[in-house]
């Protein structure tokens, strides 16, 4: 999207949708994830998630299904999609593509959606549960 005409490259993009909601450090968001029941989707692909395992608990969505998995009045819609106040936190590998998915699932009314700092290298990084690679099979 262009601001006041002028096109914008990507990082530009990213900075200014990041000023939109706010982000989540991985303590944050296991927190989230046990005190309110937080939904952490997992959006990176399978040769990653082989490399490096998944978050224990977290829900394998593709990115380019994303918006159809969450979207709480959408038939493709996961279980776990129930409403619009439904608290979502994204995960990509090292928080780039999360903060687009992120805006995305903003546009669906998803207002609490939002993604981890550092994806999933961070969580790593911070000591946080993984579990094996073999674990992260998609289903």
């Amino acid at each position: 999207m262009a601001v006041s005409g002028v096109p914008q490259g990507i990082d530009a993009l990213v900075d200014r949708l990041r000023t939109t909601y706010a982000r989540v450090s991985p303590e944050e968001a296991a927190a989230a994830r046990r005190d309110e029941g937080a939904l952490l989707i997992d959006i990176r692909y399978q040769a990653l998630l082989e490399r490096d395992g998944l978050i224990p608990g977290a829900v394998v969505v593709e990115r380019n299904e994303l918006e159809w998995r969450l979207d709480p009045q959408g038939s493709h819609r996961l279980p776990e999609a129930t409403g619009h106040d439904l608290r979502v936190v994204v995960i990509c590998n090292e928080g780039y593509a999360s903060t687009l998915a992120a805006a995305s699932l903003h546009g669906l009314g998803l207002h609490r959606a939002t993604d981890l700092t550092g994806g999933f290298q961070a969580w790593k990084a911070a000591g946080l549960p993984v579990a094996p690679p073999e674990a992260a099979a998609r289903p």
